[in-house]
């Protein structure tokens, strides 16, 4: 399959001014990603919270300026595009938030929230869309004269996913969209996308905490540990390689009790990501750092086959 989407040394760090009694810091929330995402592919990308998970899609969107790195889209570099050019190019690319009652405009219809697509791109809604478009996501038409807060949590996130198809994009960026949702609803809402990525050919890229979720949803996980990808499994349900996605795994949550495992105990404190270590961001928790994990940073590179692991000594879980 084809490249959609490309990211090169992708850097966003986040710096905090001066004041009266402090002095300036600067905190790396996403540092040196590079990911190639194929045609038609659901890329997971998990990690703790504060890891950059959420920094890294808005940095897609070009919703935050990267300090450095650049973002291809269609062999396109949109990260020096101007607004119009870059509008342009988001007619392609859309966003599924975590919380769809504070990603709806309140004072807004259903069918308004669907038309806003239409009216910031200045083209001329198609007679017919937003009804076609309730119909995709399984919505009453009846609904189009509803507001947000008339609607249930389900309902909102189908709104959600409905303005983001609005323009036909390839590529739709799902961050945590099914968190806030009752786990009935969840299922709902996954089966929903699994219909609309087969019918309209599109492109994910699912960021979530539900480990197991992203194992049955996802083609290929990454993982994220603050701001830098850990691993790549092109197989969810391969065995990791990297210390940190080991633990990450087995925290999940398994219903038959003969296949839980015991969780090991992480030593060590996170690292603050206003100063990061030299090394390996994850060496002063892992149990096999070396003296090299601390001052050399590993770089993230094929291994067994089915993985690529920033780790200097990848061993399978």
């Amino acid at each position: 399959m084809t490249e959609i989407l490309r990211l090169e040394n992708l850097t966003k760090v986040f710096t905090r001014p001066a004041g009266a009694f402090r002095k300036p810091r600067q905190m790396t929330a996403v540092r040196d990603v590079s990911l190639s995402v194929r045609r038609r592919d659901v890329v997971g990308i998990v990690g703790e919270s504060g890891c950059g998970k959420s920094t890294l899609a808005r940095l897609i969107l070009r919703l935050v300026e990267p300090t450095s790195g650049r973002v291809l889209h269609d062999g396109t570099d949109i990260t020096h595009l101007s607004h119009r050019a870059l509008q342009k190019a988001r007619a392609n690319m859309a966003m599924v938030f975590q919380d769809p009652y504070s990603s709806l405009d309140p004072r807004y219809t259903v069918a308004d929230c669907l038309a806003e697509a239409f009216v910031v791109q200045g083209t001329a809604e198609p007679k017919g869309r937003i009804e076609a478009l309730l119909d995709q996501v399984g919505l009453s038409r009846a609904m189009a004269q509803s507001y947000p807060h008339q609607l249930s949590g389900g309902q909102r996130q189908r709104v959600g996913i409905a303005r983001a198809l609005a323009l036909s994009p390839d590529l739709l960026i799902l961050d945590e969209p099914t968190a806030s949702l009752d786990v009935s609803i969840q299922a709902q809402i996954i089966s929903l996308l699994q219909d609309l990525q087969t019918s309209m050919g599109l492109t994910y890229i699912f960021i979530s905490h539900d480990l197991g979720l992203v194992r049955y949803f996802c083609s290929r996980v990454v993982v994220m540990y603050l701001g830098s990808v850990v691993e790549e499994l092109h197989d969810p349900k391969s065995a990791s390689l990297h210390p940190y996605t080991a633990t990450l795994m087995d925290s999940t949550f398994a219903p038959d009790p003969r296949r839980r495992k015991d969780l090991v105990a992480l030593e060590g404190e996170i690292p603050s990501p206003f100063n990061l270590p030299p090394g390996c961001a994850f060496a002063g928790r892992c149990p096999r750092a070396s003296d090299r994990c601390r001052t050399e940073k590993p770089v993230l590179a094929p291994a067994l086959g089915q993985h690529s692991v920033a780790c200097f000594d990848p061993v399978p879980a």
